[in-house]
């Protein structure tokens, strides 16, 4: 029996399993491991097969640090999902300020997505922190 060979498109078992690890780094909030992956030339804005980046996992997951290190790297804070979704709505979802701040601090646009973070702040009653996303000054 002979092996067949790989099409050039089709990724390469090692890849997929760092990919894998990659997204499991950022669902525990593996700080450290993310930060050196990215800065050995692993893409930031690594996607899983539903468009969900490293730090949208992160941001889901609670893990301030994680988020920080990878928009440290040039991670896009408002990169969103298949479904429209960005970082900082799911951070306005879980209510997790630490993540909240460290998106905001890094520029991300509460209007951005679909639900935006400010709609997904309406949908749950949030009034102050509507009040806080609406008064952050226009991305672009």
């Amino acid at each position: 029996m002979t092996d067949t060979p790989a099409t050039p498109d089709a990724p390469d078992a090692d890849v997929i399993a760092l990919a894998g690890r990659l997204f499991d780094a950022a669902r525990t909030g593996d700080a450290a491991t993310l930060a050196a992956y990215v800065d050995a030339g692993a893409p930031a804005d690594l996607t899983n097969d539903r468009g969900d980046t490293l730090v949208m996992l992160a941001a889901y997951h609670g893990h301030a640090a994680a988020v920080t290190a990878l928009l440290d790297r040039g991670a896009d804070p408002d990169r969103a999902n298949d479904r429209g979704q960005t970082p900082l709505a799911g951070a306005v979802f879980k209510g997790n300020d630490d993540v909240l701040d460290a998106l905001l601090a890094a520029g991300a646009d509460p209007a951005a997505g679909t639900p935006s973070a400010v709609d997904t702040a309406r949908m749950f009653g949030k009034d102050a922190l509507v009040a806080r996303l609406e008064a952050r000054p226009a991305a672009g």
